[in-house]
């Protein structure tokens, strides 16, 4: 399974793993991994350790996943990039990759 999720240890934070390629094919697979509806879940962390891969179209799936998850407010970390998919783009996303789970940064 390319996608995988769990729930980390605080219950709020929904971990989304991505092994392989992160491209178009895997766009239902990652939509369903978030769009579960559970109302105790307030942040995300997209883990690329796995990746191989991204392409536009996983850009734009971030992106989706960021208005799903509040816009603005959207509570949302990257982690574990690979050299690879950290060089992918000098956009913000790629910039903002962090290679440790204490970077994530996320609000209590």
């Amino acid at each position: 399974m390319p996608i995988q999720t769990r729930r980390d240890d605080d219950g709020q934070t929904l971990v989304i793993s991505i092994e392989g390629r992160f491209d178009f094919s895997t766009h239902q697979a990652f939509r369903d991994a978030y769009e579960h509806g559970d109302p105790a879940v307030r942040n995300y962390i997209v883990d690329l350790s796995d990746t191989t891969y991204l392409d536009s179209s996983a850009l734009g799936m971030l992106l989706l996943l960021r208005d799903y998850a509040g816009g603005d407010s959207a509570r949302i970390v990257i982690e574990n990039c690979n050299n690879d998919v950290r060089g992918f783009s000098p956009s913000p996303i790629s910039s903002n990759c962090s290679t440790s789970a204490d970077a994530r940064g996320l609000p209590e």
